[in-house]
């Protein structure tokens, strides 16, 4: 029995050798190790790791001076700016927990958020200020704002909150003992994912799990000390995929990116030496179609890590001959961002570029911080044979997977049926174990790296007085990796442009969630009356115009 075993005695946990995994502390260790190094620069701003600790602490203490502690969500509605990076230790140090915003919802759903997460403090930059004015008004109580007032933004918003985040840091003190977490499984993040149905579900995050992805990135990327690192990749999105708190542990630098075009890409890699940044397929598209007046030449070598839609093999092909390193990736929100990575090998350097790219666009294999990855059938929890052609859903389990869904029980017993959290994603084993996806069970659009809703979009269309029946699909897109293709079935008698459907949808949803396209057809459906979906899918492959 393991009772009698000599290493079952005397040799308990205690604070000398057990602590609470944190990804605050790798802030406190790299304004110690290096700080006059450079940590974030925005434009003419420039902070050091010393700097940037003794600003995450005002906040931290100023949040605490008002009440902010334990359980208690702090809400940012923020681009890619210093403010949003400080946030991600100044909030936790409080114990509370970070809800960075998608500043790209409506203000329908911002205050769905608001309320749900039981916001009970708001920082919000001046150039979304329209939203969050009526997002608050809809939520119907009041809660303290801040505003971010970044000179980078232009001349755009207003001010709306009663004072601005540089005035809140001058309430807080610069040596302020901030919060160990006392359990490492505390919450630290809340982000909304869109699903498939209804609102949105908020997917929680705790401090172990936030700890080893950002611990994991360096590993999975090889991530070399002090690498400078550009914010392509939205910072409210899985909290950056958990990058705030890895340049923290290289004591690397945040080059902020408040606006991602081609020549602002270029422009930072030139100037500021960007070794390494993250996207959607999106991000790698402005780089291979980028006009020659926004290119710049750049001698260092620049990893890129994508994820989200899988990126066309074209693009990445194209990316590789214009000496940009990808890394492939695949995860969720509710894995704290990448999961699984297309780990390289050296044999297929030997490849042709073509085979190179076709390989390149697998999702791979698991992070080295999750502990399960396969695909399996789902009705009866069975792996699918590793012949890469059987269909099943892929799935995880491990240290980097949510803690739930907060509020929501049942949904969150349904992600977890029979201890694998259950993706939603279909996808296929191939024989040397790298997974690769094939279609989504849940027809989420993956647009830009953002997630859109076909059943949102189908029930704003179905709000038409001229509209029988819609579906919406993703029609493939080498810009935005994907963009949602509606089909319509009109009624009887009734008659409605195109453009008139997508100024409809225009009125009802964020912009990037509306249909670019309309097809007016007769909806293929089984005897039951369910539509095909994945016969629409397949013409939209195909370019079919319909009827």
């Amino acid at each position: 029995m393991s009772g009698s075993s000599p290493y079952s005695h005397d040799l308990d946990k205690n604070d000398a050798n057990f602590v609470a995994l944190t990804p605050i502390q790798f802030l406190e260790r790299a304004a110690l190790v290096w700080p006059d190094r450079p940590a974030v620069v925005h434009g003419a701003r420039r902070y050091t790791w010393k700097q940037t600790m003794e600003r995450a602490k005002r906040l931290g203490s100023a949040l605490s001076k008002r009440g902010i502690g334990p359980g208690d969500t702090v809400a940012v509605m923020a681009a890619n700016t210093p403010e949003l990076y400080e946030a991600h230790f100044g909030v936790p140090m409080t114990g509370a927990v970070i809800n960075a915003l998608n500043i790209r919802l409506d203000a329908e759903a911002i205050a769905f958020i608001l309320d749900h997460g039981e916001a009970k403090f708001v920082i919000t930059d001046r150039e979304f200020s329209r939203t969050m004015k009526e997002a608050l008004e809809k939520l119907g109580r009041d809660i303290p704002v801040i505003d971010i007032d970044d000179s980078e933004a232009g001349d755009v918003g207003d001010l709306i909150g009663e004072k601005t985040y540089e005035a809140l840091l001058e309430e807080g003190e610069p040596d302020f003992a901030w919060r160990w977490p006392k359990d490492e499984w505390e919450a630290i993040a809340l982000n909304y994912t869109s699903g498939t149905t209804g609102n949105p579900k908020g997917v929680v995050y705790h401090h172990r799990g936030a700890y080893l992805n950002a611990m994991s990135n360096v590993v999975t990327w090889s991530m070399p000390p002090h690498a400078t690192y550009l914010w392509t990749l939205p910072m409210f999105h899985c909290n950056g995929w958990c990058f705030p708190w890895t340049l923290a542990i290289i004591g690397g630098t945040s080059v902020c990116l408040r606006k991602v075009t081609a020549k602002n890409i270029f422009d930072a890699i030139a100037d500021e030496k960007v070794t390494h940044f993250c996207g959607a397929p999106i991000v790698m598209g402005f780089i291979v179609n980028a006009k020659d007046s926004d290119k710049r030449e750049f001698d260092q070598k620049v990893n890129v890590m994508t994820a989200a839609a899988p990126p066309p093999a074209s693009v990445l092909e194209r990316m590789q001959r214009e000496g940009f390193n990808v890394t492939h990736v695949y995860g969720l929100t509710e894995t704290y961002g990448p999961a699984t990575v297309c780990a390289w090998k050296e044999e297929w350097n030997d490849l042709p570029v073509e085979e190179q790219a076709a390989r390149k666009s697998r999702q791979g294999v698991r992070y080295v911080v999750q502990e399960g990855l396969t695909v399996m059938d789902p009705e009866t929890m069975q792996e699918t044979p590793a012949d890469g052609e059987t269909i099943g859903e892929v799935m995880m389990r491990g240290n980097i997977t949510m803690k739930g869904y907060l509020k929501n029980p049942k949904a969150s017993q349904e992600a977890f049926a029979g201890g694998w959290f259950h993706t939603g994603d279909l996808g296929v084993m191939h024989d040397d174990g790298y997974i690769q996806l094939k279609d989504r069970s849940k027809d989420i659009i993956i647009s830009g790296g953002e997630n859109i809703s076909s059943i949102e979009v189908e029930g704003v269309l179905h709000k038409h007085p001229a509209v029988n029946a819609a579906a919406v699909v993703a029609k493939p897109d080498d810009k935005w990796g994907e963009t949602p293709l509606a089909y319509v079935e009109l009624c009887e008698g009734q008659a409605v442009s195109a453009e008139d459907l997508i100024a409809f949808c225009r009125e009802h949803l964020a912009h990037f969630k509306c249909p670019r396209e309309v097809r007016f057809v007769e909806l293929p459906k089984t005897s039951t009356g369910k539509i095909q979906k994945f016969v629409l899918r397949s013409m939209a492959k195909g370019g079919q115009a319909g009827a």
